[in-house]
């Protein structure tokens, strides 16, 4: 399958590769302050240079993509290579544009068809050359990177998520089953840079079009935060607390977009009997989130956008067992705290500082997803940032 093509990072690595690259990741991602106050001032600042970025619109209809591609990419950015980068800067929009192209790519009709046909990857010309040399592109910048790390690092003074990698690369030099190799950091790198940017960018940009289409949300979201958060300070992970009709559009927004349908590819690691059915050790498995996040018995009128769906009676937040749009099990999305931190730090700044319209009647818009494979790709529109 063509998604098995990086199998030394995290994603689709198995075995203990993956148990030993996510573990150093998930550590040395923690040690950057993953989790912790350190990320959510990263966050907040981010989330403030993305307000200034939105005012240079001047109120004026915009495609949001790269602006909201730019925020998130920045914070994992600072972890990975130590430095954010403008919102105009070359080589960024670059990397965004290969990045935004190949979620495209692999959600494609054809892409589908070569992850079950493996074979025309070899003779037939079609997109997955291009994610292909996409790919190559980016992991000759990470390349690029890591040389310079390797020049200026400091053994006992690891400044970001690379240098550590090196060091633990020096420390493992001499064990010939070591996985800590430079493919692996670059692979790593390549899964930290491509997770951490485009499943929260996307999940904005889709998420600020049903607040397009469903104006009346979107005006309970600005009571609330006009209540609790008021327009003198920044919004802050404590305010979450005292915000449930925010905290239940979220996941409204995660539940009814279905970002990622199936999830990635798996494996069962033994002979295995399920619902009558044997399934061999090492069979590969494709599972449906759809059918969990979209569970008519859990989340009646599923079709329909309803942040009632985590509602209860009394109007408090309501969690729901059902909710993976992070995955479940061992292999959860290692990001998912820092994914719902800027989910919440990111939307909440927008909606405090903006008013939201769309350049069509809303109830024109749609938000059926452009290409629903791999990813659910939400359609291009214009948005008009108006300030407060």
């Amino acid at each position: 399958m063509l998604l098995q093509w990086l199998i030394n990072g995290i994603l689709t690595s198995n075995g203990n590769r993956w148990r030993e690259m996510r573990r150093f990741s998930l550590m040395t991602l923690r040690n950057f302050g993953m989790g912790k106050r350190s990320i959510e001032d990263r966050v907040q600042e981010e989330a403030r240079c993305l307000v200034e970025e939105l005012r240079k619109t001047k109120s004026s209809p915009c495609d949001p993509t790269f602006l909201l591609d730019c925020a998130p990419c920045n914070v994992i950015c600072s972890i990975i290579f130590h430095n954010r980068f403008d919102y105009k800067d070359h080589h960024f929009l670059n990397l965004l544009q290969k990045l935004n192209e190949n979620v495209k790519i692999l959600s494609s009709s054809w892409l589908q068809v070569c992850n079950n046909f493996p074979a025309l990857i070899d003779y037939f010309p079609g997109s997955h050359r291009k994610y292909l040399k996409n790919v190559a592109d980016m992991k000759k910048y990470y390349l690029e990177k890591i040389k310079e790390h390797q020049e200026s690092l400091e053994i006992n003074n690891p400044q970001d998520f690379i240098d550590c990698f090196l060091i633990k690369m020096e420390e493992e030099k001499g064990n010939p089953q070591t996985k800590f190799v430079t493919d692996a950091l670059i692979n790593v790198v390549h899964d930290l840079f491509g997770a951490g940017t485009e499943t929260t960018s996307t999940t904005l940009r889709y998420g600020l079009l049903l607040l397009l289409k469903h104006p009346e949300v979107t005006a309970k979201v600005h009571e609330e935060i006009d209540r609790v958060i008021g327009r003198h300070r920044s919004p802050c992970m404590q305010d979450k607390n005292s915000m449930p009709y925010t905290e239940a559009v979220l996941h409204e927004i995660q539940r009814y977009i279905d970002l990622v349908p199936t999830s990635l590819p798996h494996a069962v690691t033994c002979d295995i009997k399920f619902r009558n059915y044997f399934i061999p050790k090492g069979t590969t498995i494709i599972t449906s989130l759809t059918s969990v996040l979209h569970d008519s018995k859990e989340f009646p009128n599923p079709e329909k956008f309803d942040p009632g769906h985590f509602l209860d009676t009394s109007g408090k937040f309501k969690k729901s067992d059902y909710f993976m749009a992070f995955s479940t099990g061992k292999r959860i999305c290692a990001g998912e705290g820092l994914a719902r931190m800027e989910l919440f730090l990111f939307l909440t700044t927008i909606l405090q500082n903006f008013h939201l319209k769309s350049v069509v009647d809303p109830k024109d818009l749609d938000t059926t997803p452009v290409v629903n494979g791999f990813f659910s790709v939400p359609p291009a529109y214009q948005i008009c940032f108006i300030p407060v």
